[in-house]
């Protein structure tokens, strides 16, 4: 029995060893296999040589209109069992009167909330539940949209409730004064955040503190909208003549231009009342202005003037500048080499119809306020002076070009992206375009915008903070305009006199 123990002990011994010599070859194999892999590797100062990225393929895209003018896009999608929708109306913010503002994102809320004829807002949430779909709808500045996910096995009843939306809301008293009631908690807590301030406060400095791209909503303005300005908003606008939709995900397309053919082709069209876009009228000026916030220890600094539009010939140059001006200029000047802010950044808005807004912002401590400031001023005339280096370009135009390839990594993208296009009038090939203009940009082209579309001497200032902690006056840039951001309060009815 001792013997017996004896070779059984023995044999687990030359067991364990055999392991540990496996084991030590298999780490020193490792160990010599990574140590050559490392010495293989490139150093930072290597040429690297990339091979070019493969061409962009396009997935088919279907553009039919329906008899009532509805007109759609549709992409098919197989990965997911899914169908998603997304449409967008010819409406928008800018056409509610000044007395009203907010009416048209309540009405966009209501649309959806308020219910129909036949269902109740709360039926229809049940039922969309019980199926993971969801429909939802709203109205910003300048267009409506419609969005639908839903899983391709519940696809017809999902359409029957669009439809049943579209074509018959009720848009309940109950869910519009929740939707009153949301706007005005909005209003309430708008001074909440600083970063909020400072784009509203900025927007209305550029556009002007009237204009419908600045303008917001206040507790009166909400008050005075009631249930027939809802319902008459809604007729003026959603006709299918004056919808564009995109439709992408697990079908086929002829299958599914029926399907919204059967639930959609009774929604009757018509002449859209819709008013001119407001035009932007801009004076350039230099103006200096500040908002008190004494709870913080830090500013908030923008500064900038009117932007422009996407279909401008200098657009892809102007997005190359843009991107010199941010990251190889500010960003490395005031956060990188001098430390001083938590985040910088220019940006040359762009929009379709109307100019957008060229602001340059930055966070910094409230005692290096000035000296970050004045530092943002320089680098802007910097670069309508200075012509940008050669490694200033390349990184800018390979920043661009590297990453379009994600313009295109969903079919939802490509769909919502083209359904925009047509939305605004532009060509559907636009990004292609602007990729071809980005790819010529030169060095002096860079110069050329930024002296002719930058005005470092015209620029309006804002800064949020606490002036007691400037490492300067603010007054030493020029004469302070203080904004007052304080919040109206209703005012109460007046009580009816008797006679």
């Amino acid at each position: 029995m001792i013997i017996i123990n004896f070779f059984h002990r023995k044999e687990k011994a030359m067991k364990l060893q055999r392991k540990l010599i496996t084991l030590f070859l298999a780490s020193f194999l490792l160990i010599l296999f990574c140590g050559s892999f490392a010495y293989a590797q490139k150093s930072p100062k290597d040429k690297f040589i990339f091979p070019p990225l493969n061409p962009i393929k396009m997935p088919k895209v279907e553009r039919v209109e329906l008899g009532n003018g509805l007109e759609l896009f549709l992409v098919e999608d197989h990965n997911y069992p899914t169908i998603d929708i997304r449409a967008m109306v010819r409406l928008g913010s800018v056409f509610e009167s000044a007395s009203q503002i907010g009416l048209a994102s309540i009405t966009g809320q209501v649309l959806r909330t308020g219910g129909t004829t036949s269902m109740t807002g709360d039926q229809i949430d049940k039922e969309l539940e019980t199926m993971a779909a969801y429909v939802s709808t709203g109205i910003g500045l300048t267009s409506g949209y419609i969005t639908v996910s839903v899983l391709k096995e519940d696809i017809d009843r999902a359409l029957e409730i669009l439809a049943d939306i579209l074509m018959n809301p009720a848009f309940q008293e109950d869910k519009i004064n929740l939707a009153k009631i949301r706007e005005k908690t909005g209003i309430s807590r708008r001074n909440d955040e600083v970063g909020q301030i400072t784009y509203r406060e900025f927007q209305k400095l550029i556009y002007g503190k009237d204009s419908p791209y600045a303008r917001h909503p206040e507790y009166a303005t909400i008050e005075a909208i009631t249930r027939q300005d809802i319902v008459d908003f809604y007729n003026q606008y959603f006709f299918p003549n004056n919808t564009i939709m995109a439709v992408w995900g697990d079908f086929g397309p002829k299958d599914m231009v029926a399907k919204i053919k059967k639930a959609l082709g009774k929604w009757k069209e018509g002449e859209a009342d819709i008013p001119a876009i407001p035009e932007v009228s801009y004076e350039y000026k230099y103006t200096i202005n500040y908002i008190n916030k004494p709870d913080i220890n830090q500013s908030n600094i923008m500064l900038g003037h009117i932007g422009g539009l996407r279909n401008n010939p200098d657009y892809p140059a102007l997005s190359v500048m843009n991107n010199i001006l941010s990251w190889d200029r500010m960003y490395k000047k005031i956060r990188t080499d001098e430390g001083l802010a938590y985040d910088v950044w220019g940006y040359y808005g762009a929009n379709y119809q109307v100019p957008g807004v060229f602001r340059c912002e930055a966070q910094t401590k409230s005692e290096s306020t000035i000296y970050a400031l004045e530092l943002m001023l320089e680098e802007l005339k910097r670069i309508r002076e200075e012509e940008v280096s050669s490694s200033e370009l390349a990184r800018a135009k390979d920043g661009y070009l590297n990453s379009f390839v994600f313009n295109f990594d969903s079919r939802a993208k490509i769909v919502n992206r083209l359904m925009t296009y047509a939305f605004f009038g532009y060509p559907l090939d636009f990004m292609d375009r602007v990729k071809k203009g980005v790819e010529k940009v030169t060095k002096r082209d860079v110069q050329r915008v930024a002296k002719k579309y930058l005005r470092p001497d015209k620029v309006q200032i804002l800064v949020v903070g606490k002036k007691e902690d400037f490492d300067k006056p603010l007054a030493t840039l020029g004469e302070v305009n203080v904004i007052d951001i304080k919040i109206p309060p209703l005012k109460p009815k007046k009580k009816k006199t008797e006679k």
